[in-house]
């Protein structure tokens, strides 16, 4: 007899449901996608590697109670995890894992009668294991501002005619977190979806460094540069380590210089542009400078916005839309930062069974962004001002224009412009999304009654003392 899979899911949930807080229900169990039932197995869909691993860490047991009670003692759940999601040219691409073995005997040890089948976890592709490439750097994945505009203009097109275009050699530089590997390791995976039989090799500066090393110890320097100088398309990662080794340097100059009058294709990054990089040889920073250099900087709050909802998207997590706003305008940064505080705040969601909601954001962010708490912040800011105007905080985002209330809420914004590093676009968020030009607006008015009133000028000199206590 066929077993409808819908059906037995739906019989699941229902027991998950009774088991675990109904947020982490909406968070972690609705997402998932029954596949098929067949044999004792359950095959379920969940939408990335994180989701399923998060899973495994914290709703095993959840899951056993439910599959042995619908399907019997002899069930077994695998799950189909989507590691790619493919694209216009390409359909998404899973991988099908079975439950880690997770039952423990009584000397905490793994019971040979494990509920859960064997866990072996296999590599999706060897080539791009050959190539150190992670599948999921792509550049539909790669999320495009102001920021970087060029480098990613300029990478997309080395993509397409890898050696033939003036970018050889095609140096990225930025600050940590900004996308530099997600970026070149894109022009890779690009390369080798449409031009197959190029040999493309990521690498780390400090892996290649590891390699000559290992190399100089086992007198095999010739087969090492045999097989760099084989490669089509060299993208090394960080190439500011390579600082004060004068023999790697030697041997990657002459690899350099071999690929490059070949017409093979060279891929860098580094923290700085070639100019302010120190312990290299001049010879090689020269070279460095033959083609194109282009730099990466911090996302703008527009790319910050798209890249929180690409990467929930991605993991298949939904969160209300200000949580987003509020994480895009607080944390300005780094996208590596930003992604860090996504999975920190999905993270206590989770475990403490609180709702994913404003407040908790705020809560995470004080724990994780750096002087938060101690920093001069709008919020402080806006309670400060409705204190001493004797009006509530909540009044100063509304839409009421009492003269009083737009008063305190022009000297909160005047504030703000001065105390923080917001832009005039993310400080207008925080009054109740109000335009750019509100705040200019109100600037201008604090400053004008100020040299109109003296009584007002001592209100706001008042107030500059309580704001710098804070500062201190």
């Amino acid at each position: 007899m066929k077993i409808d899979c819908g059906t037995v899911w739906g019989d699941c949930l229902r027991v998950i449901r009774e088991h675990v807080p109904e947020q982490s229900f909406n968070t972690w169990f609705k997402p998932i996608i029954p596949l098929s039932c067949s044999d004792d197995v359950l095959t379920i869909q969940v939408p990335s590697q994180f989701f399923y691993e998060w899973l495994e860490e914290h709703y095993v047991q959840v899951l056993k109670k439910a599959i042995t009670a619908v399907m019997g003692p002899q069930a077994r759940l695998e799950y189909s995890v989507i590691v790619d999601r493919g694209n216009s040219r390409t359909s998404p691409l899973s991988v099908n894992l079975p439950n880690r073995p997770n039952n423990k005997n009584s000397n905490g040890q793994n019971s040979s009668t494990d509920y859960f089948s064997p866990f072996h976890l296999k590599n999706v592709d060897t080539l791009y294991q050959e190539s150190q490439l992670n599948p999921n750097y792509t550049f539909d994945t790669y999320i495009e501002g102001d920021c970087n505009r060029l480098a990613r203009s300029a990478g997309f097109a080395v993509a397409q005619k890898p050696g033939i275009t003036s970018f050889n050699p095609l140096m990225l530089y930025g600050g940590v977190g900004l996308g530099k590997t997600h970026l070149v390791q894109a022009i890779g995976n690009e390369i080798k979806s449409n031009i197959g039989d190029r040999f493309v090799l990521y690498v780390s500066s400090e892996k290649f460094t590891n390699q000559f090393i290992e190399a100089l110890r086992n007198n095999k320097i010739q087969e090492f540069q045999n097989f760099y100088m084989q490669v089509d398309i060299l993208i090394i990662d960080d190439v500011q380590f390579l600082a004060g080794k004068e023999r790697t340097q030697e041997i990657f100059f002459h690899i350099f210089n071999h690929l490059h009058q070949a017409g093979k294709q060279i891929i860098m990054t580094s923290d700085c542009p070639p100019r302010d990089l120190k312990g290299l040889q001049e010879r090689l920073l020269s070279r460095f400078k033959w083609g194109l250099t282009a730099d990466l900087q911090q996302p703008d709050y527009e790319t910050r916005v798209a890249i929180i909802q690409r990467k929930m998207q991605a993991d298949g997590i939904n969160i209300p839309d200000n949580v987003i706003e509020y994480l895009a305008y607080s944390v300005d940064t780094n996208v590596r930062e930003l992604e860090g505080v996504l999975i920190s705040l999905i993270a206590h969601a989770s475990l403490s069974r609180a709702e994913l909601d404003l407040e908790l954001a705020k809560q995470i962010l004080k724990n994780i962004v750096h002087d938060i708490d101690t920093e001069v912040s709008i919020d402080y800011i806006q309670k400060t001002i409705s204190e001493y105007f004797k009006v509530d905080v909540e009044d100063l985002k509304d839409k009421t224009r009492k003269k009083e209330i737009v008063i305190a809420r022009q000297v909160a914004m005047y504030f703000s412009k001065e105390y923080t590093d917001h832009s005039l676009k993310a400080i207008g968020y925080h009054f109740g999304g109000r335009d750019h030009s509100t705040v200019i607006h109100a600037v201008q008015s604090v400053n004008d009654m100020m040299d109109t009133s003296n009584s007002f000028k001592s209100q706001i000199e008042e107030l500059k003392k309580k704001l710098k206590m804070k500062a201190i």
